[in-house]
């Protein structure tokens, strides 16, 4: 059953008023703008994107891969060896991480920030399939996972028009301004952490969305509450951009220096196609300072995984079966391993 969901209010009527669109942002915690970026540009990308996942065996054969008609039984996931093997046949594309340094959405961002600025390296796609509800990215705050500034911006926009039905994204506005880190906990999903809104009397839990279409694009800061919403569809594949920015000079995570964890791919990897050089290595030449990565979030959530595995939860355990059969080297591997015979 489909949440009640308020409209995200648009702002193409501040774009040029940096003052106006900084305002906005502290206050409400996001900004979302109707066909801020080209749809033809989108387009090109989409057929570019979908064309690759469709030849790694994600989209039905035959069709057109514009129509994003997903193999159900190809279902996988951010974690999944399998879902690596597709992920990395449109990660690889330099038009995908090109993307992230279209003028339209840097220039939007120095608005915001009244800053320099840099498109962070680790370009993100999210690639989600329809029947696969339980998977659907958790309520989150952006900073568990990417770090380095609560002042970072992370840009989201769909590959396509994305009705609600297919899964966009959702936001509580204001949200940012409890300040700081809320506890978040075990879950499925994307990043494996969700964080209960109901429970801050600073937070008011009330979701906005909408119906996206190709060219709009949502802005919003490390603290945001946000959620995917389940792709409902009947066979349609959900893809979006979802890439960060920050101010040049303020830190960076070393993690969000290597390409997105999921593509299992390093740097030559990702650009041995390549036709031009420019955006290869190119946030070598800013002085950003880099930090150390702050396990502790996923740490917290794979212990609560384990205990809940331990009382019987079916999602914690298939997630700890997961952790053995995709990263069986890893330490947490040991850990579910002996739970597991425990069990």
């Amino acid at each position: 059953m489909m949440q009640e969901l308020k409209e995200l209010r648009v702002s193409n009527d501040a774009m040029n008023d940096e003052a106006e669109l900084q305002r906005r942002m502290a206050e409400e915690g996001y900004l979302f703008f109707k066909q801020l970026q080209s749809p033809d540009k989108l387009r090109k990308l989409r057929r570019e994107m979908m064309t690759a996942v469709q030849q790694a065996g994600w989209l039905i054969q035959g069709t057109d891969p514009m129509d994003g008609i997903a193999d159900i039984s190809m279902q996988y996931t951010e974690g999944d060896n399998e879902y690596s093997v597709g992920y990395a046949s449109a990660y690889k594309l330099e038009s995908f991480h090109r993307s992230a340094h279209w003028p339209e959405v840097t220039s939007m961002v120095e608005k915001i920030m009244g800053k320099p600025i840099m498109a962070q390296p680790q370009k993100v796609a999210r690639v989600w399939f329809p029947k696969y509800t339980e998977h659907t990215t958790p309520k989150h705050q952006d900073f568990v996972h990417f770090q380095g500034s609560f002042d970072n911006i992370t840009c989201w926009a769909p590959i396509g028009d994305c009705p609600i039905e297919l899964g966009g994204l959702a936001v509580i506005p204001g949200s940012h301004k409890v300040n700081r880190v809320l506890d978040h906990h075990f879950s499925l999903g994307a990043g494996g952490l969700v964080v209960d809104e109901t429970v801050h009397d600073d937070v008011n839990p009330i979701w906005h969305s909408t119906n996206y279409e190709i060219g709009d694009t949502l802005f919003f800061p490390a603290l945001t509450i946000h959620k995917a919403l389940p792709n409902f569809t009947e066979n349609k594949l959900r893809m979006s951009l979802d890439n960060r920015y920050q101010v040049i000079g303020d830190p960076i995570a070393e993690h969000m220096l290597e390409p997105h964890g999921p593509s299992q791919l390093s740097w030559e990897e990702v650009y041995a196609d390549w036709k031009t050089d420019d955006l290869k290595y190119y946030w070598q030449q800013f002085d950003n300072p880099v930090v150390a990565m702050d396990t502790s979030f996923g740490e917290k959530g794979f212990a609560e995984a384990l205990e809940l595995a331990r009382a019987g939860n079916e999602h914690a355990l298939y997630a700890v079966k997961k952790t053995v059969k995709n990263n069986p080297d890893a330490p947490e591997s040991a850990k579910a391993r002996a739970l597991l015979a425990e069990l």
